[in-house]
C-alpha cells in the first residue's frame, strides 16, 4: 500500500533531487507539493518545482505557493548556494501554467482535515508554523512529521552554530518544535550529523551517468554549481546532498539511527537557530523529537540510484566499491 506524503519545500538543488527521488518511490503518493521561501523566493521556488515534475513527467502533482517571508526576521536566500535560478544556473525552459487557488496552508489545512498524510519537510518550517496558528487541529492530523533541519553534534552551514532551514526562520522551528512537546510527538530531526555524510561525488556522478545517460545528464547540469560551491567554501569534491535523505529515511528508517530527546531552537543572537539537543534530559522534558547520529551511506546511495535510476540492486555493485575507496581515503586523511 502507498503512503502518502506532501513535501514542503524550497527547491533548491538538493530539494529538487528529494522531489525526484520520491516521485521514483512506487511506495510513495506524493499528495502535492507546499512551497516555502528559504534557499529561493517562494515563487522561484514554485518555478523550480514545475521544471522538474516535467522532467519527471509528473505535472499531474500539484503545487501550492506558501510563505513569501520568515515570521520575523528578514529573508535570506541561499542562492550564492544554489546558483542565480536556484537550480545550479541551469536555467531550464520555464513551464507555464499551474495556478492555484489554495495557498499552501489552505492546502494543508484542507488535506489533513481529510486524512492523516506524513510531511517531508526539507527547507524552513514556516508554513507548518503558520498552519498550527491557523488551524491547529489539521496539524495534530499529521502522521511522521520528517524535518531536513538542525544538527546535534555537527558544526552549522551558515553560521558556527546553525543549519539553514532552522537559521533562516528560527521562530518557525521553534513553534514546530514546541507544538510537537505540547501533542506529546515526535519531529524526526534528520540534521547535519547525518545529511553531511552523504556525498554525491565526481565518481558517483559518472557512475549515474553510466548506468542511466538521461538522468545522470540532468542531475550533472543541475549539481554543477553546487560541486563548485562546495569547493570553493570547504574544499570538498563532491556536493552534500541533504534532502534525499529525508525522503530515503522516510521509506526506510533503518538506515538511521538516532535517539529520542527534548530539542528547542534558539531563536536570537549569535545562536540563532541552533538546535538545542537536551541528550542528557537536564530539562527533564518528555522527548519532542527523534534526533538522527548515524546512516548507512551505501544503503542510501543503494536506495537512491535504485529508484532513481530503476535498477535493480544487484546492478549496483560498484557503489560498494566507489563508497569503500572513498571512505579508506577519509580514513587515511584523519590519521
Amino acid at each position: 500500500m502507498k503512503r502518502n506524503i506532501i513535501i514542503d519545500c524550497d527547491p533548491g538543488i538538493d530539494d529538487s533531487l528529494a522531489i525526484m527521488l520520491a516521485l521514483s518511490c512506487e511506495e510513495i503518493e506524493v499528495l502535492g507539493i507546499t512551497i516555502t521561501c528559504g534557499n529561493t523566493p517562494a515563487e522561484m521556488g514554485f518555478e523550480n518545482t514545475k521544471k522538474i515534475l516535467k522532467h519527471m513527467n509528473r505535472l499531474d502533482i500539484p503545487i501550492y505557493i506558501g510563505a513569501h517571508k520568515p515570521l520575523k526576521k528578514p529573508y535570506v536566500n541561499a542562492l550564492d548556494t544554489h546558483g542565480p535560478d536556484g537550480l545550479g544556473g541551469s536555467f531550464l525552459d520555464a513551464v507555464s501554467g499551474y495556478d492555484q487557488s489554495l495557498s499552501a496552508v489552505e492546502f494543508l489545512s484542507q488535506t489533513l482535515r481529510k486524512q492523516s498524510c506524513s510531511i517531508v519537510a526539507i527547507g524552513p518550517l514556516t508554513n507548518l508554523a503558520q498552519l498550527i496558528h491557523q488551524d491547529p487541529k489539521a496539524f495534530e492530523n499529521i502522521g511522521m512529521l520528517i524535518s531536513m533541519g538542525g544538527n546535534y553534534r555537527s558544526h552549522g552551514n551558515c553560521s558556527p552554530v546553525a543549519e539553514y532551514n532552522y537559521w533562516e526562520d528560527p521562530e518557525a522551528a521553534a513553534i514546530v518544535y514546541a507544538e510537537m512537546a505540547r501533542l506529546g510527538r515526535h519531529i524526526h530531526m534528520v540534521g547535519l550529523d547525518v545529511t553531511r555524510q552523504i556525498i554525491l561525488t565526481p565518481e558517483l556522478l559518472s557512475y549515474m551517468e553510466k548506468l542511466d545517460p538521461i538522468q545522470g545528464s540532468f542531475v550533472r547540469q543541475i549539481t554543477r554549481f553546487y560541486f563548485e560551491f562546495h569547493w570553493q567554501w570547504e574544499r570538498l569534491i563532491g556536493c552534500v546532498i541533504n534532502d534525499p535523505l529525508a525522503i530515503a529515511y522516510f521509506l526506510y528508517p533503518q538506515l538511521c539511527e538516532g535517539f529520542h530527546s527534548y530539542v528547542q531552537i534558539e531563536t536570537e543572537s549569535i545562536s540563532r537557530g541552533q538546535s538545542i539537543v537536551d541528550a542528557h534530559h537536564f530539562y527533564r522534558q518528555e522527548a519532542n523529537a527523534f534526533v538522527l547520529t548515524k546512516v548507512d551511506v551505501l544503503g542510501f546511495f543503494t536506495l537512491f540510484y535504485q529508484k532513481l535510476l530503476r535498477k535493480d540492486k544487484n546492478e549496483l555493485t560498484q557503489l560498494n566499491q566507489l563508497l569503500n575507496i572513498k571512505q579508506k581515503e577519509r580514513e587515511g586523511e584523519k590519521k
